[in-house]
């Protein structure tokens, strides 16, 4: 919240400084040329007259001119206008200051003229830097500002159903495995058991242990 405010506090004094400025260069008297100045309304008529009439230099600086004082729009704009359709906002809010400028210098202003050259001039500085700088920062901008904030902090997932039970089966393939071997050694040892005692399953009373005095007696009887 903060930083949104701040954000367009900033903006809205940049336009408002811009405006003094736009105001001063367009809307300022230019007498010595009341006499030269015409109203334009065919798209590319002051265009020519540059590349004819003005030398290279003068050209450009006239052309250049218009196309950097609507830069400032293509930056500020777009962070007050709706995410969607911004492009298209920004532009229309651009050509009608601009047309708004224009009627004035040509109402009220002397040695001004309007001039629907100077409305595209405007207008393309303005897309210009929209291309340039103002559609990158202003969509950070629009992205951090309406996030929700439980959307900025995702809790973290809970763990899935089959890793949960998983430990569970794990412990149960332990506990199986354990349970077959004591099985399995209790086997082992009852068949040894077995066969250390006699047929009738106890252990034999006169079974001579070998290499004992006995043992050679019944040797020799045999033989």
């Amino acid at each position: 919240m903060l930083l949104r405010v701040t954000v367009l506090t900033v903006v809205l004094l940049g336009l408002v400084a811009f405006s003094i400025l736009l105001a001063k260069v367009t809307l300022t008297p230019s007498p010595a040329s009341e006499d030269i100045v015409t109203s334009n309304l065919r798209p590319g008529r002051s265009l020519r007259q540059y590349a004819e009439d003005y030398t290279f230099l003068a050209a450009c600086k006239q052309a250049g001119g218009n196309v950097l004082l609507g830069v400032p729009f293509g930056l500020l704009l777009p962070f007050l206008v709706p995410r969607r359709l911004r492009m298209i906002s920004m532009t229309l809010l651009t050509a009608a200051a601009m047309v708004l400028v224009e009627l004035v210098q040509g109402a009220l202003i002397t040695g001004r003229a309007f001039d629907i050259d100077d409305v595209i001039l405007n207008t393309s500085g303005a897309l210009l830097g929209y291309f340039l700088l103002g559609r990158r920062i202003s969509h950070s901008y629009h992205v951090y500002a309406h996030t929700p904030r439980a959307e900025a902090v995702k809790p973290e997932a809970e763990p899935k159903a089959a890793e949960r039970t998983t430990p569970s089966r794990t412990k149960a393939k332990t506990q199986t495995k354990a349970g077959a071997m004591t099985k399995t050694g209790a086997r082992t040892r009852s068949t040894r058991l077995t066969k250390a005692r006699g047929s009738s399953g106890r252990p034999t009373a006169g079974a001579a242990r070998p290499g004992s005095g006995r043992a050679l007696m019944d040797r020799l009887r045999r033989r």
